[in-house]
């Protein structure tokens, strides 16, 4: 599943560069066209961010990455504070 998300990821970023490229280089007659592509960048940032956080979470459970240092108490595994 994290492939999945990851091709996810990637694919979203990239919209989100080529749509943000076309709406910020489009001329002012093209309001829809800069519209449509800002709503299309805005929608790729957004799956994007999602994706990554998943990513980075996933990491974390499965001991790639290291985990958060200062965890709240009552959000840590059997008690321990992590400091």
């Amino acid at each position: 599943m994290t492939k999945l998300i990851a091709v996810l990821n990637v694919i979203a970023w990239g919209g989100f560069w080529a749509f943000g490229y076309i709406a910020l280089t489009t001329k002012p007659a093209d309001t829809r066209q800069m519209m449509i592509a800002l709503l299309l960048a805005v929608a790729g940032a957004g799956v994007g961010l999602w994706a990554y956080l998943r990513l980075v979470r996933a990491s974390e459970r499965s001991g790639y990455a290291k985990p958060p240092r200062h965890v709240l108490p009552e959000h840590a595994p059997n008690g321990e504070t992590g400091a």
